[in-house]
């Protein structure tokens, strides 16, 4: 079953769903949902699509005896997860294995306390592949008085059967649109938001931190400038892929600043209550490990993409230019020559070479190399 993606024209507003960005049409049907639910629920999206809000402010509407008002005590506690009858699981390993399968079985069957149902929030479910005949077995035999809300970035081949005892609710990439608003709103510039919002991918996370970052400009600059700066030899390449390398290490600062003030604001936690140390640590930092990681396939993926556009404006600008102007214009803009079509066939090459390197960015963890065969290869074209 799949109820409607996102699309919508704005920022999701009202009660527990203030959190999300965009994505209307999907808290419409999580909306609607929590007034007649069934026993499970799968929100499909990627990282910053919003998918953990939504499932926070879903299971809030879930226990909300007025389906999600926002403001009673039930709304408050589900939100700030204290609530009796909100369990939320988190997987113990690099993937949900069956132990952790069985952990949500178990906890299924217990008894609401104070709201008439349950609510068991669970994310990446597509790192479950292992583990889906027990989830199957345990969808398929739903306790009357429990509601799964689960989560995913995908739903891999192994999982569809898993998905298919769920309601399925889509989260697509927040519309650029729709970020720019919300960084306006929240106080950013109108230009600097539509830069961030740009370079964020419809990540509304990646955006928050952008907009904090004051090197993003710079790096963009950097980006821009490559094409000029090759020439085909391998040294101007190595040079420049350490210039960006070190540039995207600099743009996980303001992450890691993050990352640390979570961590120490956990350890205070576990301090007070008298642990000797903070259990799940290891786990903690695995998980910030892998946030960074693809915070920084993410940004170079956004460099590539801005070196892309440089190629292709350039190959635009200069198809647009006339043959042969019969005035100079007096303007200060620099003439822009027509290309030759050998020049114009090079610049259509590059494009499609940074295309090619972008997408395989997730695959190949050799960064160095790949950045470094990507530049040789664009400083070749056309000579």
């Amino acid at each position: 079953m799949t109820a409607p993606g996102s699309g919508g024209d704005g920022l999701a507003t009202g009660g527990v769903f203030d959190e999300v960005v965009g994505q209307r049409d999907a808290i419409s049907a999580l909306s609607a949902a929590a007034r007649n639910p069934v026993h499970a629920y799968l929100l499909v999206g990627q990282p910053g699509a919003g998918v953990r809000a939504a499932a926070r402010g879903f299971a809030a509407a879930l226990l909300c005896p007025d389906g999600g008002c926002g403001v009673c005590e039930a709304c408050r506690q589900a939100l700030a997860g204290t609530h009796p009858d909100l369990v939320a699981v988190e997987r113990t390993g690099a993937a949900i294995d069956v132990d952790d399968a069985r952990r949500l079985r178990t906890l299924a069957l217990r008894r609401p306390v104070h709201a008439a149902r349950q609510v068991i929030v669970a994310a990446d479910l597509h790192l479950a592949e292992r583990a889906a005949p027990a989830l199957l077995k345990i969808l398929e035999e739903p306790p009357a008085t429990t509601v799964f809300v689960l989560s995913a970035e995908d739903v891999p081949p192994d999982l569809a059967t898993v998905a298919s005892r769920c309601v399925e609710v889509q989260f697509p990439p927040v519309r650029t649109e729709d970020i720019a608003a919300w960084l306006v709103g929240r106080g950013e510039d109108p230009v600097r938001a539509r830069l961030v919002a740009e370079g964020a991918g419809g990540d509304v996370e990646r955006a928050r931190l952008l907009a904090e970052d004051p090197g993003y400009a710079d790096r963009l600059a950097l980006w821009r400038s490559i094409p000029s700066r090759l020439d085909g030899h391998g040294a101007v390449a190595g040079a420049l892929v350490r210039e960006v390398l070190a540039a995207t290490d600099g743009a996980l600062a303001p992450l890691r600043r993050e990352h640390e003030d979570a961590l120490a604001a956990l350890e205070a936690d576990a301090a007070a209550a008298g642990e000797r140390g903070l259990p799940g640590r290891r786990e903690v930092l695995d998980r910030q490990h892998r946030r960074e990681r693809r915070w920084r396939t993410e940004e170079l993926r956004t460099g590539l993409g801005v070196l892309a556009r440089a190629y292709r404006d350039r190959l635009v600008d200069a198809l647009a230019a006339p043959s042969s102007p019969a005035t100079p214009s007096p303007s200060s803009a620099p003439e822009v020559r027509p290309l030759r079509p050998e020049e114009a066939k090079a610049d259509e090459a590059a494009v499609a070479l940074v295309t090619a390197a972008a997408q395989a960015l997730r695959r190949n963890a050799q960064e160095t190399l790949l950045l470094e065969s990507l530049f040789v290869q664009l400083g070749n074209l056309g000579r």
